[in-house]
């Protein structure tokens, strides 16, 4: 069963996320769903399994990207920041880009 985090807890780190970290979102939509096109990114949802973001393209069609976390099914808040890091990570990896210092 996949582990639904508090409402708190998703708030807190989706306007974490969308606020300080635009740049992140747009990278990790650019490598791990169907457009790489990507101009806009904004992380709306996770849980236990994955994170969800809907990603705008240089034509303007919105598509929702799903990703699994990378270290598997998680179930505590520490181990969302980590599976996003490592999220980010990859995506520089996989396109090319240097990441910054965590």
């Amino acid at each position: 069963m996949t582990f639904i985090f508090d409402p708190e807890i998703q708030r807190a780190v989706l306007a974490h996320m969308n606020d300080d970290h635009r740049d992140d979102n747009v990278l990790i939509a650019r490598a791990f769903g169907p457009v790489s096109t990507v101009v806009s990114a904004r992380m709306t949802g996770f849980d236990g399994d994955g994170g969800e973001w809907v990603v705008t393209d240089e034509g303007g069609a919105v598509t929702e990207v799903r990703v699994p976390w990378p270290g598997g099914s998680i179930a505590e808040r520490r181990e969302v920041r980590r599976e996003i890091v490592a999220l980010y990570d990859e995506a520089c990896r996989r396109l090319g880009v240097e990441p910054r210092p965590h």
